[in-house]
């Protein structure tokens, strides 16, 4: 394999790889790449899901190995780390702004224990008003649940805080 190629080269690769359900969203700015290994014979990624069920994992995995294939010109793999759980701490602020102008409200930053009220609480990512309430705990993904503003009258959803 090209010696030359750094951990930093496959890190700016990685920038193009979006999420399939957030198409504004990089795999990146998700906190769902662990590692990074260079091997003799090809690259070794390893990722996490955002979601234990998430039925997009195939479609990333391929989208990093068919993405870093083509812009480094080397054999790739790629595998889910099954040493990591994702939480929604690992987005990066960032993401959480992208979220916000997507018109998805992002998680709360969380010490390990998500409340309930984590959930049930949150701003409107379209006006900002506390004055919201959920609908639904399923959204039109696992990982988001359905609220209404009911001071710009506007429904969102918010991807789902989880420890």
């Amino acid at each position: 394999m090209d010696s030359t190629i750094t951990i930093q080269a496959v890190y700016t690769s990685l920038e193009q790889v979006m999420d399939p359900e957030i198409p504004v969203l990089n795999v990146l700015e998700l906190g769902m790449i662990t590692d990074v290994i260079i091997e003799d014979e090809y690259l070794l990624i390893k990722m996490i899901p955002t979601f234990a069920a998430c039925p997009a994992v195939e479609v990333i995995k391929t989208n990093i190995r068919t993405t870093l294939e083509k812009d480094l010109q080397v054999p790739v793999k790629v595998s889910v780390d099954k040493e990591v759980q994702w939480n929604s701490n690992r987005l990066t602020a960032v993401a959480k702004e992208k979220l916000r102008n997507f018109g998805i409200a992002p998680p709360q930053k969380h010490d390990g224990d998500v409340e309930i009220d984590m959930m049930i609480h949150t701003n409107c990512p379209h006006c900002g008003s506390e004055n919201t309430y959920l609908r639904s705990p399923f959204g039109s993904t696992l990982c988001r649940a359905i609220h209404f503003c009911k001071h710009c009258g506007m429904m969102f959803e918010q991807f789902k805080p989880l420890s």
